[in-house]
């Protein structure tokens, strides 16, 4: 069969795989950003706490992802585990990274305005540095979400869930009849997927940084 006639007779599976990639990558974009979120601003006040920080996080995407997470599955097993925890720590180095340039690029009159109407130190984190630091903390996040929505197909190998199932079927079982249909359709989807991922965060980006920063 065609590609097309493939997609209409595995159209309810594609969509379970693309939900459940979807799912896996934004759960765990949320727990990257809050861990890399804290770790900024915990390491941004200080220059060497700042590269320790980045260069740490750096230090996990020199890791090739499939050895990883082979090296992953005699500790905490197959499935979920494996995968949540690898997308996590490769998705923290851009949020990480943007979240200290954004926090340290703050201009320091704001700061010191706010601290002089008396702000405290967490208050002024809260309401001054963060939401000036946001923008960059953004793109941190999209970048994140597009590498995650890759990585998390070779979470396949680990028995994870998504569309990489697709592709590792279908590289399994080359030479056979639909093989490159299995192997176009995860390929096609996570491209569709990671293009969605990308729109949302333009369309939060409007809504959420005001027009005078964004320009």
């Amino acid at each position: 069969m065609n590609f097309w006639e493939y997609l209409g007779t595995r159209h309810q599976q594609l969509l379970t795989d693309a939900f459940q990639h979807v799912s896996a990558v934004f759960q765990c974009m949320v727990i990257a950003t809050v861990l890399g979120v804290l770790i900024g601003v915990v390491s941004y006040r200080s220059g060497w706490g700042g590269s320790l920080a980045v260069t740490s996080t750096s230090a996990i995407l020199t890791i090739p992802s499939l050895a990883a997470i082979g090296l992953l599955i005699p500790v905490v097993g197959l499935g979920v585990p494996p995968t949540v925890i690898i997308l996590v720590l490769y998705g923290l180095l851009p949020i990480v990274r943007n979240c200290i340039v954004g926090l340290r690029g703050v201009d320091p009159s704001l700061v010191d305005a706010a601290k002089g109407i008396g702000m405290s130190r967490t208050r002024r984190l809260l309401k001054v540095e963060l939401p000036l630091a946001w923008p960059p903390i953004l793109t941190g996040i999209r970048v994140s979400t597009q590498m995650l929505m890759g990585i998390a197909a070779i979470a396949a190998y680990a028995s994870g869930p998504g569309l990489g199932n697709e592709i590792f079927r279908g590289l399994a079982s080359l030479g056979s009849a639909n093989a490159i249909n299995q192997v176009l359709a995860g390929t096609i989807g996570i491209v569709i997927l990671a293009l969605l991922f990308d729109a949302a965060y333009v369309l939060l980006g409007r809504l959420t940084i005001p027009r005078g920063i964004r320009a």
